[in-house]
């Protein structure tokens, strides 16, 4: 959904204090670190959409306080900035307002994109306390896991223990990239042969499971495993998804392909698998669809009959790689 922001406006209005965190260097990694769910938010005073949110957002923070007044449960918090443009360059602020979801001081991918009503706030907020484990009853029920999403199960012997709740932790950072279940006690007894364990279901039916060797509570390890098998190296850029990953901030390495030319994407993923894997994190490896992106082409001279083509989009210019046959 598109909102009003701002780049350049004036206005005046000063915040009330409700329920909200006011954040700045000083604090802002200790909060949001021991807050199992933040939303925050980016303004600038002389922004008036900043001003027409402050009241929606503090009447939002009220309301979900009193559902969850567990401080450490939910936090709402706020940076201006103008007084801390370091916290906004740190996490590639550039429009205001701007709603950001962090995880245990991890910041989500994907920004508020709802309306901006108390309302809307406040279900958003309740949706991201829901529960992103299923808990398995019976192991008949792995045979009928849907094989077109990428699915992490785990088999421990008590919920109230350290090894699940760090899975329960990375589950509720990656909850819209992977389908995450559980089982306990007597169900996953026969999965535990060596103790707790956890394994990946990759897509497709007959794709072998892969199990997770390192420590079930070192989150870092942990999330870094399970980041890997949930999230693709390789994404499809839509024009639904489109400004999100712009919002990731990190320059795009993109295959432009026709939609029934496999062979040129998996080239393209081998590749990028084999030369670039640890460019991760700081380039974004998409495709997308010659057809449908047609605008893109032409500003680097092509069209559909040309592709498959790779570029790289920096976001001021786009750079096009001379050859494909000579990707390898």
């Amino acid at each position: 959904m598109n909102h009003l922001c701002c780049w350049q406006v004036t206005g005046l209005y000063t915040p009330g204090r409700g329920e909200i965190t006011s954040l700045d260097a000083g604090n802002i990694d200790d909060i949001l670190n021991n807050a199992g769910v933040a939303l925050v938010n980016f303004y600038a005073d002389w922004c008036r959409f900043s001003q027409m949110l402050h009241p929606i957002f503090e009447e939002a923070s009220n309301i979900v306080r009193e559902e969850y007044p567990d401080a450490t449960q939910v936090v709402f918090a706020r940076v201006d900035c103008d007084q801390h443009s370091d916290i906004a360059q740190r996490y590639r602020i550039s429009k205001y307002p701007t709603l950001k979801l962090f995880r245990n001081g991890m910041m989500m991918k994907r920004e508020y994109r709802g309306q901006r009503s108390v309302t809307a706030i406040a279900d958003f907020i309740r949706q991201q306390k829901v529960d992103p484990i299923k808990e398995i009853e019976n192991l008949e029920e792995i045979s009928t896991v849907d094989r077109s999403r990428r699915t992490i199960i785990g088999y421990f012997e008590k919920r109230d223990s350290a090894n699940y709740r760090t899975y329960e932790k990375v589950a509720n950072i990656l909850r819209d990239d992977c389908v995450f279940l559980a089982a306990f006690g007597d169900v996953s007894k026969p999965e535990r042969f060596s103790g707790d364990n956890i394994i990946y279901k990759p897509m497709g039916e007959n794709a072998p499971d892969m199990v997770y060797m390192g420590s079930l509570t070192n989150f870092d390890l942990s999330y870094a495993w399970t980041q890997d098998k949930c999230v693709p190296l390789v994404r499809e850029i839509t024009f639904e998804n489109g400004e999100e990953l712009t919002e990731e901030g990190i320059p795009f390495l993109i295959l432009f392909h026709q939609k029934d030319d496999t062979d040129s994407l998996e080239k393209f993923q081998q590749e990028v698998a084999r030369q670039l894997i640890s460019e991760k994190g700081s380039i974004n490896f998409l495709h997308a669809d010659c057809d449908k992106f047609r605008h893109p082409l032409l500003h680097i001279q092509k069209t559909p009959a040309d592709c498959p083509v790779i570029a790289i989009d920096s976001f001021r210019h786009m750079y096009v790689f001379p050859e494909f046959s000579d990707l390898a």
